[in-house]
């Protein structure tokens, strides 16, 4: 019989996001089940800006939907708004 599976995942924010909330990675406990999604560990953070104000993300250095299941592991990169001209 297998032990118990539990690892984290590593999340990362970028410029303006960082500096809003203090931190730049932080490392977040997820059991082997996964699931948790981008979307709901933000509102789990409790970041002060709004998801849907262009606010992207990378899982595994890919770009990903806010909804997709997170696996033990993974990186989760929580990018900002990109403006310029």
């Amino acid at each position: 019989m297998a032990g118990p599976c539990a690892s984290e995942i590593r999340i990362l924010l970028f410029a303006g996001l960082r500096e809003r909330a203090g931190w730049a990675e932080r490392h977040w406990p997820i059991d082997c089940t996964g699931g948790i999604t981008p979307r709901q560990l933000w509102f789990t953070l409790q970041f002060p800006d709004e998801l849907n104000q262009g606010i992207r993300i990378a899982i595994n250095q890919q770009f990903a939907d806010l909804d997709t299941p997170l696996q033990p592991g993974d990186e989760l990169a929580f990018l900002p708004p990109i403006s310029g001209g």
